[in-house]
This record gives structure tokens, sequence and C-alpha cells, in this order.
């Protein structure tokens, strides 16, 4: 998790709880997992999206355009003030997923998104902050929604560069935007499904591939944020 910035191709698939237990029979066989998935348990992370006033981040991404980026403010489970979070910009470009980040104290967090005063940090990555100073700015970002989720994380064993994450228990809420806040929210996803993410910045290994061919699981378009605008939007209109 101490990476700051990442270059990857990410496909996404729904599963069934059928076909997500079919995929941890074979997944020791070719990948470890991530260290904080201790005895074979989730970890839990939580999100606070940025937008504009109009949410025109989102609306702008789920045009689908060539070139789309989204803010967020991330936390490894509910968080003290004085716990580590993470000031992401997260861009996509014809596929091609680039993630920057840069940590800092929650509170040094919430003294940037809302009162404009930029953290005298040493362990802030000072490049990837002048980016995010830039952008925030340019689109005056501020929390919007509350996204958190319970995942599973595998690294091949052979090539690490090939990541893959299942997420369950997606939580949203629009009230309440605080890391330090409980974790609760509404369901994102129909009861039994999951949401994989296959990451890599170069091919995906043939047994996966096979799997995904023998089990019929397909690639779809799907985004947490997105998907919880869609629905925030469709309720508001009732």
């Amino acid at each position: 998790m101490a990476l700051e910035v990442f270059n990857r191709y990410e496909v996404k698939y729904l599963l069934t709880t059928e076909q997500f237990q079919k995929l941890l029979k074979i997944v020791p066989d070719y990948m470890n997992s991530d260290p904080y998935n201790k005895n074979g348990k989730t970890y839990s992370i939580c999100n606070l999206y940025l937008d504009t006033e109009n949410d025109d981040l989102i609306c702008t991404s789920l045009e689908k355009p060539v070139y789309k980026e989204k803010l967020r403010l991330r936390s490894y489970g509910k968080t003290p003030l004085n716990g580590c979070v993470f000031l992401e910009i997260k861009k996509k470009y014809k596929g091609l997923v680039n993630k920057r980040r840069t940590s800092m104290t929650l509170e040094e967090a919430y003294s940037y998104l809302f009162d404009g005063v930029v953290p005298d940090n040493p362990k802030m990555n000072r490049q990837v902050m002048e980016e995010i100073k830039y952008a925030q700015s340019l689109y005056h970002a501020v929390p919007k929604a509350f996204i958190s989720y319970d995942r599973f994380a595998f690294f091949e064993k052979e090539d690490d560069d090939f990541r893959m994450t299942v997420d369950t228990n997606i939580q949203t809420r629009r009230s309440d935007l605080r890391l330090d806040s409980d974790i609760y929210g509404e369901q994102l996803l129909e009861e039994g499904m999951w949401l994989m993410e296959a990451k890599a910045s170069k091919t995906f290994p043939l047994w996966f591939s096979h799997f995904l061919s023998e089990n019929r699981i397909y690639s779809c378009s799907f985004s947490k944020y997105g998907t919880e605008y869609k629905r925030f939007v469709l309720n508001r209109k009732k």
C-alpha cells in the first residue's frame, strides 16, 4: 500500500458467489494474498470522492471520454484524525490508468480540503501534492460521496505486475462525509455479487484468461462512484 504512483490497465468483472468460490480454489496455485488479508479475511477501504458543486467530474466520466480523472481521499478502515490517509488523483487515458497519491494525516487532509491549508508533512510526496493542488483548485472540488468496501487482494507469484482484487459489501452515502466516522451506508451491489478487478501494466496471465473463459465471466464497465451517482440522481427524481 505504500506505492504512490501506478500505471496499469484495469479490467472489471462482476462475479456470482459460486464463481468467486471457484476462483478462491485455484488462486493459491498462482497468487499470494495481500498481507493485509490476515487469516484469509478482507480488509476495509474507505473513500471520499471529491467533485465540483455540480458533479462535473463524474458526469464527464460517465460519458466515457478518451481522458477522464477523479479525485479522492482514501483510508484503510475507520481512521482517527492522527491516522494516515492518501489523497489521490486517478487519470484514465485510452484505457491506461495512472494513479498518483500522497500520504498525510486525516487532520491535515481535512484542513487542506476545507480550509485550503497545505500540509507541511515531510512524508508527503511534494510533486504529487502540487498536481493534486492544481486539479483541486481547477475544479474547486469538495467531498461529495463516501464509498467503502471490503477487499480481497492477490499478487501473482511469478510476476507481481499482475494484481487482482475482489470487493464485497460496497456501501455508499452522501452525508456524514468523514473518514473518522463509522463505516455504513446503502449497499451498491445485489446480494451475492462480487466486483473483481484485474490490474496489470502488461498482459494478463494465461491461467487467468482460461478461468474467465471456462466460467463464462466477461468484462464489464462498472464504476463504484459512477453507479452510486446514477442511483443518487434516480432517487432524487422520485
